[in-house]
């Protein structure tokens, strides 16, 4: 295997394009050979669906698209980020019980701690970010 591996999707910034996002995923990670229905393979997948509604529904139409980018790093590490157009970083809000939004970010941290990573934003070359989840891989690659 190559000691890097690299998958990128890039979608329109509707409702839509978060199911795109979670089966494009979904089928990289299986080819890699992190197949379905483990716990791992559905934390991504969480976190992913977070992240990429975030991209469609925070960006107030600033952002036309989003792009989701996966990276295998040396059978270690797998990196999977979110980009979008628009300036502004994720915020954690306040937990609320009488909200029914507002915790992805929370979530997604919490996800991805508990799975021994790190969640990093970067601005792009263009003024949007990018959010980034840095996952340990322990599954033997295809």
């Amino acid at each position: 295997m190559a000691d890097h591996q690299e998958a990128t999707v890039t979608l329109p910034s509707v409702p839509a394009s978060v199911r795109a996002a979670r089966r494009h995923v979904m089928d990289v990670l299986a080819t890699w050979g992190l197949p379905a229905g483990t716990d791992l393979a559905d934390t991504i997948r969480l976190i992913l669906s977070e992240l990429a509604t975030n991209a469609v529904q925070h960006t107030r139409g600033q952002s036309p698209t989003f792009t989701v980018e996966l990276r295998l790093d040396r059978e270690e590490r797998l990196r999977v980020g979110v980009t979008d157009s628009h300036p502004r970083h994720p915020r954690r809000l306040p937990a609320d019980g009488r909200q029914d939004n507002g915790r992805g970010m929370v979530i997604v941290r919490a996800l991805t701690v508990e799975y021994g990573g790190r969640l990093v934003v970067t601005p792009t070359a263009d003024g949007g970010k990018t959010v980034w989840i840095t996952l340990p891989w322990t599954v033997s690659v295809r």
